[in-house]
């Protein structure tokens, strides 16, 4: 038993090193960012990546992401429960569009790509730890810097750059719509040089945004 304890206490240590330092300080790169200079999955890349804090990333991005992504997000504990049973009753298993922005950040900083139950495991395990060591807002702001968003583009900085020529502070409402749209499969499609189902895709984003009433709607976080 003392056994047992020592190593539950010695996890849970770790776990916590391992996450809580980022609530306050930005991360230098992602496990996500490793991966993709290395050629993990893929041809090896240069990687673009600027942190930038809230109040330098338009409001626009920000309620487009949670539109696009995760509309729970100000309310819910890390999981989305009512999307994960649609998920599983569909057949499917969980998806993309069952993971929240918390779970989302927890796979990029930690964990590679894939659906295993270790995977998705380990993410549901450091998603606990994130939603009870950061604030909200410290989840959306690093999902912000650390989402990938082109090939090897990671961060709103990096992408407004690259993509519009201009800052993430200052990105309109279209061009924020834009680069959430992308968010499912960066890597297949452009914020840059959107396809037709890209832009229908941003015009649902954009309205929803509205809908959910721009920056008002994450006022409390």
């Amino acid at each position: 038993m003392r056994l047992l304890a020592r190593i539950v206490l010695n996890t849970a240590l770790l776990s916590a090193l391992l996450t809580a330092p980022w609530r306050w300080l930005a991360p230098p790169t992602t496990s996500f960012m490793v991966q993709e200079r290395f050629g993990v999955s893929g041809p090896a890349r240069e990687v673009g990546y600027r942190w930038v804090s809230w109040d330098e990333i338009s409001p626009h991005l920000r309620i487009a992401v949670v539109a696009a992504e995760d509309q729970k997000f100000p309310t819910h504990h890390g999981f989305d429960l009512q999307a994960i049973s649609h998920a599983l009753r569909d057949g499917d298993g969980p998806q993309r569009g069952a993971s929240t922005i918390s779970q989302q950040v927890a796979k990029n900083l930690f964990l590679w790509p894939g659906r295993s139950v270790l995977r998705k495991g380990l993410e549901a395990y450091f998603t606990l730890w994130i939603e009870a060591l950061w604030p909200k807002r410290r989840i959306l702001e690093t999902y912000l810097n650390v989402a990938e968003f082109g090939p090897g583009i990671f961060g709103a900085e990096a992408a407004s750059r690259d993509f519009f020529g201009t800052s993430a502070r200052a990105l309109s409402p279209e061009q924020a719509s834009l680069l959430a749209a992308v968010l499912p499969s960066p890597k297949r499609w452009s914020a840059a040089r959107p396809s037709p189902w890209v832009r229908d895709r941003a015009r649902a984003i954009l309205a929803a945004s509205r809908r959910l009433g721009e920056s008002a709607y994450l006022s409390g976080l």
